[in-house]
């Protein structure tokens, strides 16, 4: 049961025995219900007794029973009380485990899948699924299988007591069922289509948001709002309509089991004129009859939303199932030379993006990979630094195999600035300190200084302690990419990425910038992006990258003698800056 539980709604071994708890302290407290009902039937059975003159016994003293009642409601409020931190304490633990669980898989995948994910998506599978998960488990499973455990229970005791009324209650039952199953798939079509059109109503809004300059600058709020609009009313009516559809099957089986109570009614009635039950046991079964159907629609109401919360788990089984990087923790490589041995890399299936690949970036040495757009350089600079794991090869660093090293542990030894900068809605002071999570103010400033950042910090309303919004949106682009620059200085870490690291500045900042890089770089492994020719001429090597294959290798002395693509691309960047 553990493992089907843990198999069935990707819980951890603590969370499915949580749940099995839950599930019998809610069978137990839903049996307790019936003890007052219980003893109020025993009470007018010797009343109806003494009344009609059936039984020369007293029967029990009006004091019995109110101690009785006493006793059960002392019994049926502990048993609420475990029940109660059984199904909802337990379960928000279980939920608590499941988000952990769920970030530490997001911490150890490949640094390059967010690249790929959108937001929308991921946020919608942390925030949303896990809280729809959390809500239906602590008011609706436990629930489910305890209303199917009572049915049973009762529906045993009932046969055991009389089997004729017991039968003329119960025959709806298999038959509301069936209808219910039959639109099992029916529920689940239309509940993953639902799924997938709030995601690409999530994906467009935020869309939107992150292209708001664009959408305004070519006047296109019309045509977005038009497309939004349409995507809306399209879910609004594929919404209504599925609702329509289940609620008919869902109130189909709720007509049949509506017709159990007229079978008790007009059997029981007939079983009585021919006196094969008497007064008692006709009224008990018309009271249970008018109850035991309540837990069953409320059973089918609940399978509903676990049809509907079985499209949430597979989406959370997809990304706890993901292939996750791990490795050795322990790592210390004798230098920091990063060689790729015969490379290959593709994103999908059938679409080579890199094809034996192999180079080395040699430490105290800048090496740059130069090429045309979608070549693979940026592919190249990721895989060094195993945003990836490549599909054949293989990258070393300091002759140490990088697959073999856990990720974490590995992205010590790197300093990165790529294109697109990353801020957080934090002070200048604290962006710039994520690269090196305990240092000193002073450590930061000067770090600060070196990026050339200090001149537009002091113009800052409160210095580095100015918050500069969300990802930087109160900076300029060559601002915030400074800030990015001075976090990698003040890693300082033996190995350098640089993506196009000055492509936002302006001509003085850059250069600026380029000698307060070299100073970082002594002793280093450097590996550049660039796209500007003249910012590799100064480089120890250059790796020309075209169409995923290096075609090129050598020094800019070199390869600009030897009339190949290099000396094009730069006689072509001179031509165009002329």
């Amino acid at each position: 049961m553990l493992k089907y539980f843990q198999n069935k709604y990707a819980m951890s071994e603590k969370g499915a025995k949580d749940l099995l708890h839950s599930i019998i302290w809610t069978v137990v407290m839903d049996i307790s219900f019936m003890a007052p009902v219980v003893l109020g039937f025993k009470f007018l059975d010797e009343y109806l007794s003494l009344l009609l003159n059936v039984s020369s016994s007293q029967g029990s003293s009006i004091l019995y029973y109110v101690i009785m009642s006493v006793a059960f409601f002392l019994i049926m409020f502990v048993i609420v009380y475990f029940q109660y931190n059984s199904t909802y304490t337990k379960i928000y633990e279980e939920s608590a485990r499941r988000r952990i669980s769920l970030a530490e898989t997001l911490r150890k995948l490949p640094l390059a899948f967010f690249g790929k994910k959108d937001i929308a998506d991921l946020s919608s599978t942390i925030m949303e699924d896990a809280t729809q998960i959390e809500l239906l488990f602590s008011h609706s499973v436990p629930q489910i299988y305890a209303a199917v455990l009572n049915v049973l229970i009762i529906g045993v005791m009932m046969f055991l007591y009389n089997w004729k009324l017991s039968l003329a209650v119960f025959w709806v039952v298999p038959v509301a069922i069936l209808v219910f199953y039959l639109s099992r798939k029916l529920q689940n079509s239309m509940h993953s289509k639902l799924y997938s059109i709030k995601r690409d109503i999530s994906d467009k809004i935020q869309e939107g948001l992150d292209s708001a300059h664009e959408i305004k600058s070519y006047n296109r709020e019309e045509d977005f709002s038009y497309t939004l609009n349409s995507q809306l009313d399209g879910y609004e009516k594929f919404l209504i309509k599925g609702e329509l559809l289940i609620g008919a099957f869902i109130n189909l089986s709720y007509v049949f089991l509506k017709l159990g109570l007229p079978s008790v009614i007009l059997f029981g009635a007939y079983l009585l004129s021919t006196g094969s039950v008497n007064i008692f046991t006709y009224l008990v079964f018309l009271v249970i009859t008018a109850r035991i159907y309540n837990p069953i629609m409320e059973t089918m109401n609940h399978f509903a939303l676990l049809i509907f919360l079985n499209v949430r788990i597979k989406r959370m089984k997809e990304m706890d199932e993901m292939p996750r990087q791990n490795g050795t923790t322990k790592f210390y490589p004798k230098n920091y030379d990063i060689e790729f041995n015969n490379v290959y890399f593709s994103y999908q299936d059938g679409v080579q993006t890199l094809k034996n690949v192999n180079f080395m970036a040699r430490q105290g040495e800048v090496t740059a990979l130069v090429g045309p757009s979608g070549g693979g350089k940026s592919t190249v600079a990721k895989l060094a630094a195993r945003f990836w794991d490549i599909n054949k090869g293989v990258i070393t660093l300091g002759g140490e195999d990088i697959s073999l090293v856990d990720p974490e542990t590995l992205l010590n030894y790197y300093s990165i600035v790529f294109q697109d900068v990353t801020l957080f809605n934090s002070s200048v002071m604290e962006n710039i300190r994520l690269g090196k999570k305990d240092a000193s103010d002073k450590e930061v400033i000067k770090a600060a200084q070196l990026a050339q950042c200090d001149e537009f910090v002091k113009k800052l309303p409160k210095g580095y302690d100015t918050l500069i919004g969300e990802n930087g949106e109160r900076l300029s682009g060559g601002e915030r990419q400074r800030i990015s620059i001075a976090r990698a200085i003040l890693k300082d870490a033996p190995i350098i990425l640089l993506d196009e690291a000055t492509a936002s500045l302006d001509a003085e900042n850059e250069s600026k910038i380029q000698n307060a890089l070299s100073e970082l770089i002594k002793n280093k492994t450097v590996l550049i992006i660039a796209h500007r020719m003249r910012t590799v001429l100064g480089v120890d090597k250059i790796v020309v990258i075209r169409d995923g294959a290096i075609v090129e290798t050598g020094t800019p002395l070199e390869l600009k003698g030897q009339q190949g693509l290099f000396s094009s691309m730069l006689k072509a960047q001179l031509y165009c800056n002329n």
